[in-house]
C-alpha cells in the first residue's frame, strides 16, 4: 500500500511530505546544522551558542546557507574538503618506468630496499633522488599497485595467472553489541589416524559459548552449524532491523569458506577474517577452546571418535552449565547469562528447557 496517498487531497500535506522525505535522506552532520537553526531561531543566540558550543559565526553561517538554499535542508549539506587543484607527481617518467622494471627484477620488493637500488641509477643519469616515501606514493597510484603475481599452469596446459583474493580482514578495535558478533574456531583431535573435529562459537562480549562436534571439517558440516546460529539469534529484533550488524569472525581455514562464506553471503551478514598466522586477533575463541579442552573434551576424548552422537549430548549439557553457573573473571565473577539479563535486558534470549 502506498502511504504517500493516504491524506491525499489535505491541503499542504504534499509539501509536507516532500520536506520530511528530504530530512530524511540528508546526512547526520545536515540534520545537527539543521537542528541549530531551528534551536537559534526559537530559543536565541545566548542559549544557542551554550547548548551547542558554537561560534557566532558558524551560526551565522548556517544560517546564511540556508536562506540561500531556499530553506532546504540540502543547502546545509557539507561540502567536499578536497582541493580544487590536487597536487600533481613531480617524480619524473624515467624514475617511474625504472621503478616498474625494478619491481620486474626482484618482484614485489619494499621502497626501503627500492630506494638504496634506485639511488646510483639516478645520480649515474643525472637525475634527483627521490625519498622512500616518494616511492612509496609512486608504487600505491600505480593502476596494479606494480605487483607481480606468479602464473599457475592448470590441468590443460594453459597458464593462467593467480587470484589474489582480498578478504574483509577484522577492523581495530572492533566493538560489537552482545549476540552480534559471533567468533568461530575448530579444534583438531586426531587417535589411531582417525580425526575429528569440534566447532566452537564464542560471543566476545558476553562470553556466551557453543560448540558440537562434527564428523569432519567440511563447510557443508560448518554451514549447518551456522543456520542453527543465525536461526536462533538472528529473532532478536534489533538484528532483524540491521542483519549487517550480524557478523562471523573467523580464521582462514577451509572449513569457513565455500559453503560456509556462501551462507553468510546469502543472508547479507559480514564476515570477518583474521590475518594468516594471528591467533591473537582471535583471542576469545582461542582461550574457550582451552577451557573446553580442559575441563570436558580431555575427559570424554574416548567418545568422540566412537560415538559422535552421544558427545554432543553430554557437551550440550556442559555448556549449559558453562554459560549458567560458572562465573567469569572477565564477567566480574558473574555467569554469561546473568551478565546478560543484568546489563543487556534488550537481548530476549529464551533458553532450552532440557528437562524431560
Amino acid at each position: 500500500m502506498q502511504t504517500d496517498y493516504l491524506f491525499h487531497g489535505i491541503r499542504g500535506f504534499e509539501r509536507f511530505a516532500y520536506y520530511c522525505y528530504r530530512y530524511d535522506m540528508a546526512s547526520k552532520e545536515a540534520q545537527r546544522r539543521y537542528k541549530i537553526v531551528l534551536f537559534y531561531e526559537k530559543y536565541g543566540l545566548n542559549a544557542t551558542l551554550e547548548a551547542f558550543e558554537i561560534s557566532k559565526r558558524t551560526l551565522y553561517r548556517y544560517k546564511a546557507l540556508l536562506q540561500k538554499g531556499g530553506n532546504t535542508i540540502d543547502s546545509l549539506e557539507p561540502k567536499s574538503k578536497a582541493p580544487k587543484h590536487p597536487r600533481q607527481s613531480a617524480v619524473s617518467k624515467e624514475i617511474v618506468t625504472e621503478i616498474k622494471r625494478l619491481r620486474e627484477c626482484y618482484p614485489n620488493i619494499g621502497k626501503a630496499k627500492l630506494y638504496h637500488l634506485l639511488k646510483p641509477w639516478c645520480i649515474k643519469h643525472d637525475l634527483p633522488v627521490i625519498s622512500e616515501s616518494t616511492i612509496g606514493r609512486v608504487i600505491a597510484q600505480d593502476k596494479d599497485k606494480m605487483r607481480i603475481t606468479p602464473l599457475r599452469i592448470d590441468r590443460n596446459g594453459k597458464i593462467k595467472p593467480k587470484k589474489r583474493t582480498f578478504k574483509n580482514r577484522k577492523p581495530k578495535n572492533l566493538k560489537a553489541k552482545p549476540m552480534h558478533l559471533w567468533a568461530v574456531d575448530t579444534i583438531q583431535k586426531v587417535s589411531n589416524g582417525i580425526r575429528r573435529y569440534i566447532m566452537t562459537l564464542v560471543d566476545p562480549n558476553s562470553r556466551i559459548a557453543f560448540a558440537v562436534a562434527l564428523p569432519s571439517k567440511h563447510s557443508k558440516h560448518t554451514r549447518r552449524v551456522l543456520e542453527a546460529l543465525i536461526d536462533g539469534v538472528i529473532g532478536d529484533v534489533t538484528i532483524t532491523a540491521q542483519p549487517k550488524a550480524f557478523a562471523i569472525l573467523s580464521d582462514n581455514g577451509s572449513e569457513f569458506m565455500k559453503e560456509f562464506d556462501a551462507l553468510l553471503q546469502e543472508k547479507k551478514l559480514t564476515h570477518y577474517w583474521t590475518y594468516p598466522r594471528s591467533p591473537k586477533m582471535n583471542a576469545h575463541n582461542e582461550r574457550f577452546n582451552r577451557t573446553i579442552q580442559e575441563q570436558f573434551v580431555d575427559f570424554y576424548e574416548d567418545l568422540l571418535f566412537t560415538d559422535t552422537e552421544l558427545f554432543n549430548e553430554y557437551l550440550a549439557d556442559w555448556l549449559i552449565k558453562y554459560n549458567t553457573q560458572i562465573p567469569h573473571h572477565s564477567l566480574k565473577m558473574k555467569t554469561p547469562v546473568q551478565y546478560l539479563i543484568e546489563n543487556h535486558p534488550e537481548c530476549h534470549m529464551l533458553w532450552t528447557n532440557t528437562i524431560a
